[in-house]
């Protein structure tokens, strides 16, 4: 299938699946930012009421991890189950087994559109202004995106060998959450090398960390970082692709007989 072609065909089910889900929900399009939004008023309400953190402008910095995080946890999660999800359909024409979980890319892509939106407007509205830092945001999305799309595509292979994986995955989507610097600052660690370790460990650390950086302190990111990331997950994108190609009717078999 052509690319050009195939990008259409994953597009088009992104936005079925997106009016479909809207469909079903009072409030429709409006639960793309209230849930986001949601968790992020719960964990204001935990750490910052409750815990009493003393942190200035906590409410910016959590809201601008938090939801650049629902970008990756949420996309992964719902694309691991795409290939076992669409088994009706694969029993009844060939397409790439990548399609399922790149569709489920493309709607996490337009759902994560309206929070950025949100997220721009609550910093604004809190005296943060847009910089000239803002155009390394393009780079730096476009490397997580390239991230979440490998991470989609092994994510869904495995669940369609075994379905125990699924649950692995949401563990460790949960084990990132905390590891990544969502609750705290991972500058604040107090040991500068146990900073670099985890920035240069933990990918997806280092991305909000960046987003943080450019959005609240006016601060370019490590554009070799950057750039390591968006080529390392690239070539990851081109082997699962490769993969999922020769392993296409293995997926299938593996899917319908779930």
């Amino acid at each position: 299938m052509p690319f050009l072609q195939y990008f259409r065909l994953a597009d088009t089910m992104a936005l079925m699946a997106l009016r479909a889900d809207a469909a079903r929900y009072f409030l429709g399009y409006i639960w793309w930012v209230l849930e986001p939004l949601l968790w992020v008023g719960v964990f204001y309400v935990v750490f910052v009421i409750i815990l009493d953190s003393r942190q200035p402008d906590f409410l910016i910095f959590l809201a601008t991890g938090k939801l650049a995080f629902v970008w990756f946890s949420k996309t992964v999660t719902q694309a691991s189950n795409s290939i076992v999800n669409g088994k009706g359909l694969v029993g009844k024409i060939s397409v790439p087994m990548t399609l399922f979980p790149m569709a489920v890319v493309q709607e996490g892509l337009y759902r994560q559109a309206a929070v950025f939106l949100l997220l721009t407007g609550l910093l604004l509205s809190q005296g943060y202004p847009i910089t000239q830092a803002w155009w390394y945001l393009a780079p730096l999305m476009f490397a997580y995106y390239i991230m979440i799309v490998a991470c989609s595509f092994l994510g869904a292979c495995l669940v369609c060998i075994a379905r125990d994986f699924s649950q692995l995955i949401s563990l460790g989507v949960m084990f990132l959450l905390f590891m990544s610097g969502i609750f705290w600052d991972v500058r604040t660690l107090g040991d500068p090398a146990k900073t670099e370790l985890l920035l240069n460990v933990n990918p997806l650390a280092f991305i909000l960390d960046a987003f943080r950086q450019i959005m609240m302190y006016d601060t370019p990111p490590d554009m070799n970082h950057v750039l390591a990331i968006g080529v390392g997950f690239g070539a990851m994108v081109c082997v699962m692709v490769l993969l999922m190609r020769r392993g296409s009717q293995y997926l299938a078999l593996k899917a319908l007989t779930a």
